[in-house]
């Protein structure tokens, strides 16, 4: 039951990343810090992109789902389903790629912009 729990944690934690990811510039020119975390986020998408690899996260869970006993009937919770088919939506290797170079420029662009 605690691996469930845990893997259900990690998918809102991977989720609010991801949401992070792509509003983090509007929290960013405002705090420094921030900034440099939501750009070193940025850079790290885009090289996993690249370089085709998994998010640590996305191991994490499955791992925490491999310890989950086998005996369970209900494998998830009604929001962590939903939450998952937005982490893990299924698009080509490329579109993410292209949504992923889209979103580093988009945040380029509020982080520049802001400076002006």
């Amino acid at each position: 039951m605690i691996y469930k729990m845990l893997a259900d944690g990690v998918v809102v934690i991977h989720f609010l990343w991801i949401v992070f990811l792509f509003i983090g510039a509007i929290w960013g020119t405002k705090n420094k810090p921030v900034k440099i975390f939501h750009l070193a986020g940025l850079a790290f998408a885009f090289v996993i992109q690249v370089r085709d690899w998994y998010c640590p996260l996305t191991h994490l869970e499955v791992w925490l789902r491999s310890k989950q006993a086998s005996s369970l009937t209900y494998t998830g919770s009604f929001i962590v389903h939903y939450i998952e088919q937005i982490v893990y939506i299924e698009l080509s290797r490329f579109l993410v790629l292209l949504f992923t170079i889209f979103l580093c420029g988009f945040n380029l662009w509020i982080y520049l912009k802001k400076k002006k």
